[in-house]
């Protein structure tokens, strides 16, 4: 290796796969990974055991890929080292640790592909609705636990802005709602300093830096998705302002349980990378996952008005303002805002880490600055 650009993998259930991240990047709409070698660089694929461990557990994982990568490298170049989603976090942060512990990382490039700096986005409804299915019907079958687990593992409590680890009732505020995990993390990673402090800090996200929702036109406090059936009852909403309602949630001939927001910015319809889409599933994201466990309790399909919303608003991916303030949501980034020296919106609200022409040319640019 003589320019070796490290790429860590996102949040995801299990363990990551190279084939998998490598397709995703090399056979899409633009060939990332054969343009950064045809250029002189060397791209290192970093994967993980358990993409939703702690970001801090997977941080070591990428300290030791930086030092085998300073060791086997040829010559003196400088490291570029990033991530996709997650990955960018867990690299942010040890790239953080070791200037914090004295150490040479050699990066003089730091690059976050739609990473969720300012928090990540599930609908409540929607991770509520998963915990309830499996209080309830998770001992009939394995599958009805698996969305649940992953909304509750330490990766997904460090990045969600707003967690619920239940499927009881529950009244949120804007200002709380803020897992502990997520807490923990922030001040561990406030302790050393936030960011790292050597490499020059750019970032990308799949969102619009208009303020416009071109593609993710999703109404505020409409109907997402529902069921009707013998088992599960359920009803989810989109996120508005003011006091909400965003989902009802019961057993059949049951009492149902309510999940009540106050204060919260309407977050779906936020221009941001939006929720991936699960192959496997029909194309399912994050509301469209609540109708696949509906249908699965229930036998029979549930509707769905709303497949997918934001999951990584632009202000986030960029770190330039709070998620829950809704004017900053649906303004034009300002780019003095910004904690990255510099970036890179998209044009339209696209798939979150989804690799395309402007984001990829734009990367290999700065790379070639560097």
């Amino acid at each position: 290796m003589r320019r070796p650009v490290i790429l860590a993998d996102g949040f995801a259930m299990g363990g990551s796969s190279g084939h998998v991240l490598y397709d995703g990047l090399e056979n899409g709409d633009y060939r990332f990974i054969s343009t950064l070698r045809e250029n002189g660089f060397d791209v290192i694929l970093l994967g993980f055991d358990n993409r939703s461990a702690s970001i801090i557990d997977n941080a070591g994982v990428a300290i030791e890929c930086i030092r085998r990568t300073i060791a086997d490298r040829e010559g003196n170049a400088p490291l570029a080292v990033g991530g996709f989603s997650m990955g960018g976090l867990v690299t942010r942060y040890a790239l953080a640790k070791m200037e914090r512990q004295k150490e040479d990382h050699q990066t003089a490039t730091y690059l976050s592909y739609d990473t969720p700096h300012r928090g990540a986005w599930l609908p409540l409804g929607v991770q509520a609705f998963a915990h309830f299915v499996k209080d309830k019907w998770g001992d009939t079958n394995p599958l009805l636990s698996l969305y649940s687990d992953l909304v509750n593992s330490p990766a997904a409590r460090q990045m969600l802005r707003w967690h619920v680890a239940t499927g009881t009732e529950v009244t949120l505020d804007v200002a709380g709602g803020q897992d502990q995990e997520r807490t923990d993390f922030l001040a561990t990673l406030d302790r050393l300093g936030g960011w790292p402090m050597r490499p020059r800090l750019l970032g990308v996200a799949n969102g619009t830096g208009t303020g416009i929702g071109i593609g993710n036109s999703i109404p505020a406090d409409d109907t997402a998705m529902a069921a009707l059936g013998p088992k599960a009852n359920a009803q989810l909403r989109t996120q508005g302002q003011g006091k909400q309602t965003v989902a009802q949630i019961a057993e059949a001939r049951q009492s149902p349980v309510t999940i009540n927001t106050t204060g919260f910015p309407e977050l779906d319809g936020a221009p941001g990378g939006l929720f991936p889409k699960a192959p496997l599933l029909e194309d399912a994201a994050n509301f469209g996952m609540a109708a696949v466990l509906a249908a699965l309790v229930n036998e029979q399909k549930a509707e769905l008005t709303h497949n997918t919303s934001t999951f990584v608003p632009t202000i986030s991916a960029v770190a330039s303002a709070g998620i829950d303030d809704h004017t900053a949501l649906y303004a034009k980034v300002n780019p003095e805002e910004s904690e990255l020296h510099d970036f890179l919106c998209a044009t339209t609200n696209e798939g979150h880490t989804v690799m395309t022409p402007d984001l990829g040319q734009w990367i290999l640019a700065k790379l070639q600055e560097a």
